[in-house]
């Protein structure tokens, strides 16, 4: 069972995040995470004042509720927003936050920061902060997820002195300035994903399908260990396909719900790292913890479409990103650059059919034997790799992630460093990117 708590109305109450003896909020929903071994536990003494229970089956197999979805809910366009805190001469405003988390929306014409304060919302093109929170009390923000440019947010608290517990998903509507809705767990919440019509959440072994228009439980998926939170999900109207780790090392499950079907794909021979999904969950990217190839795959069918080759030693692959067209892919590692491929899979014909790839071998890799078994083995594969068009070089050793711009062979780059890069590439020529932007969203702004 899922607990669904409804809270009367009180539009004088603003309460502290993080007290648990202030009033809640007006229409405020709180749901838990299910635990079919027992009863839903006795709420919080913060819910005493609450005027209702409504009880929802979460049975895991039951998701008939699916299609066709509910309407999505109410979105006001985004808006421009006070600092909670904006007093420009006090100490936290002259000194730069430290950044927790910073990720794109759905089209990539956004991104959101978390830092240990609050969190802020950029615009890609033209570069500019559309918005922040800053909190007084606490203010850690782990994890910020946008649903496209409107209001509605997930925060899931971070850092040393967190404003929300890390084992919750808060609903922030930042046109009334608050939270409008709750999801808690009994461990910490790795990552959210949004859509109109669905909240998706993600444990350490365990991802949860939640209806956005009542948080009903939809569905939970076992997953083998996934610290990173790694989860995709489809941004089509009416076509839902999720995508994440499989219960055994290197294996993808990929959801369609639409037509109720699962697909295990056995995607590298070592753990997966990450994976990134078209819009219209078709295609799968996947990059493996060696980092040295990345495989495209489609969902539908699990047949594995095109391999490229990031380089020959190993890296930790921080994103891949799908153009919107999918003609090209992006991928930022831990070796200073983002790679941009060219990819082939327009025309519908596998580049390579195999159920099964090979084995991501490289020089390290290889198998003990004599120098000719070596040369055999190893060197006609990786010099017939399909290798990136474009490069751009970063700082080595910092975290980067990527996506495509909305200009014409764009790309954007942001660093937990607080870097923002705008680069252009040329299909035809190729090699070392153009940069046409850089900015450092961290620094001191003066209050709106």
């Amino acid at each position: 069972m899922a607990t669904v708590s409804a809270w009367p109305n009180n539009p004088n109450t603003n309460p502290s995040p993080n007290s648990s003896s202030s009033s809640p909020p007006s229409s405020f929903l709180s749901v838990v995470e299910p635990n079919h071994q027992s009863t839903p536990s006795s709420p919080p003494t913060s819910m005493s004042q609450q005027s209702e229970h409504l009880y929802f089956d979460s049975n895991s197999e039951e998701i008939d509720s699916l299609s066709p979805p509910l309407p999505p809910p109410s979105l006001p366009p985004i808006r421009t927003s006070l600092s909670e805190n904006p007093n420009p001469n006090s100490a936290s405003s002259q000194q730069p936050p430290t950044l927790l988390h910073v990720s794109f929306n759905q089209d990539s014409g956004c991104f959101s920061s978390g830092t240990d304060r609050g969190f802020r919302i950029y615009n890609c093109d033209p570069f500019r902060e559309i918005f922040r929170r800053d909190f007084d009390r606490g203010g850690g923000i782990g994890k910020v997820e946008m649903l496209y440019r409107c209001n509605i947010l997930a925060l899931v608290g971070g850092g040393p002195d967190p404003q929300y517990p890390v084992n919750k998903v808060m609903i922030w509507d930042d046109h009334q300035s608050r939270c409008i809705g709750e999801l808690s767990f009994r461990s910490e919440v790795r990552g959210v994903r949004l859509r109109r019509d669905r909240i998706v959440v993600v444990l350490e072994q365990k991802v949860f399908v939640y209806n956005f228009a009542d948080l009903k439980l939809l569905h939970q998926i076992e997953t083998s260990a996934n610290p990173k939170g790694l989860c995709e999900v489809s941004q089509s109207a009416g076509k839902l396909v999720l995508v994440c780790p499989g219960l055994r090392k290197g294996q993808v499950r990929v959801e369609h719900y639409a037509s109720r079907k699962t697909k295990f794909i056995m995607a590298h021979d070592s753990r997966i790292a990450c994976f990134a999904l078209t819009q219209d969950g078709g295609l799968l990217a996947t990059a493996s913890s060696k980092g040295t190839l990345v495989r495209v795959y489609n969902t539908f069918d699990g047949t594995l479409l095109q391999e490229v080759r990031r380089g020959a030693d190993r890296a930790e692959i921080y994103s891949l990103a799908f153009s919107t067209t999918a003609q090209w892919l992006a991928v930022s590692s831990d070796k200073g650059t983002v790679h941009v491929f060219s990819l082939k899979v327009n025309s519908g014909v596998p580049v390579i059919d195999n159920q099964n790839p090979p084995p991501e071998s490289n020089a390290a890799g290889a198998p003990a034997g004599s120098s000719l078994s070596f040369i055999k083995g190893v060197l006609p594969r990786y010099f017939n790799s399909e290798w990136s068009v474009a490069q751009f070089r970063l700082l080595e050793g910092n975290q980067y992630i990527v996506a495509f711009g909305h200009q014409k062979n764009t790309v954007v780059i942001l660093g937990m460093d607080g870097s923002f890069y705008r680069c252009m590439f040329n299909p035809a020529k190729g090699g070392e990117m153009t940069q046409l932007e850089y900015n450092n969203f961290l620094k001191p702004e003066e209050p709106f």
